[in-house]
C-alpha cells in the first residue's frame, strides 16, 4: 500500500464505509439522493472504472465490494478528486456480504469487472463466477435486473456462458462492449497483449 493509500483511508473511510451490522437495505445507503438504481460493484481492483462510472451517473448509488485494502484506498483517492457522493464501499468477503447482510430481491444491478480468471486447471475451481454464486447473485437481485461482467480471458469466458445456462433465473449472454464501461490502464494492458475481451449481460427474469 502506498502512502497516498494509506492516507486516504485513514482520512476519508468513515465517509464511505458501509458497516456490516445486520442486514443493509440498499436504497438507504445514499441519504443525500435517492438513487435511481443501487448498483453493486463485486471486486473494484484499484476503482478506476468505478470511479468514472459513478461519476458519469451521479442519480445511481454504487457500492464497491473489495477485500485488498490498497485498491481501496485508490478508488477513495479518486473518489475524493472526483467529488463523490453517490459510491460506498465494503470491505469484506462478497459471500459473506450477499449470504449474511443483504435482503432478496434488493439491488438493481451487479458490475463484476475483470474477476480473477484463476488461470491454471488446478485453481479453476477458485473462480468466482460458478452457478452456486450465480444463484446467490439470482437471489438477491430484483425482477428484471441486470449482471453486467467482463474477462480478459477466454476460457474463462467460455465457463461463465456455461455456468449461467445451468441458472434458469438468467437470460443473456455474449454483448458488445458497452459504451458506458470505460476501458481501463488494467484492460488496455490486456488488449496491448492481445487479449480477447468479453463483455456479459445477463437479466433476471
Amino acid at each position: 500500500m502506498t502512502k497516498a493509500q494509506s492516507e486516504a483511508i485513514t482520512n476519508h473511510w468513515n465517509r464511505f464505509e458501509i458497516p456490516l451490522e445486520g442486514k443493509i437495505d440498499p436504497q438507504s445507503l445514499f441519504y443525500s439522493i435517492k438513487p435511481k438504481e443501487v448498483i453493486f460493484e463485486i471486486g473494484s481492483g484499484m476503482g478506476e472504472a468505478t470511479a468514472q462510472i459513478a461519476a458519469a451517473n451521479p442519480d445511481n448509488g454504487y457500492v464497491a465490494i473489495e477485500v485488498h485494502k490498497p485498491g481501496i484506498g485508490a478508488l477513495i483517492i479518486r473518489a475524493e478528486s472526483l467529488g463523490l457522493r453517490n459510491l460506498k464501499i465494503i470491505n469484506e468477503d462478497i459471500w459473506d456480504v450477499l449470504s449474511e447482510h443483504i435482503d432478496d430481491h434488493t439491488i438493481d444491478k451487479f458490475h463484476i469487472f475483470f474477476p480473477d480468471p484463476w488461470p491454471k486447471r488446478s485453481q479453476s475451481k477458485r473462480r468466482l463466477l460458478q452457478p452456486a454464486f450465480i444463484s446467490l447473485l439470482a437471489k438477491k437481485i430484483k425482477s428484471g435486473g441486470e449482471v453486467c461482467i467482463a474477462t480478459d480471458w477466454l476460457p474463462y469466458a467460455k465457463d461463465i456462458e456455461k455456468s449461467f445456462a445451468q441458472v434458469p433465473d438468467f437470460e443473456g449472454g455474449v454483448v458488445p462492449r458497452p459504451d458506458w464501461r470505460p476501458i481501463t490502464k488494467f484492460e488496455g494492458k490486456g488488449i496491448s497483449k492481445e487479449h480477447v475481451v468479453t463483455d456479459f449481460c445477463y437479466k433476471r427474469a
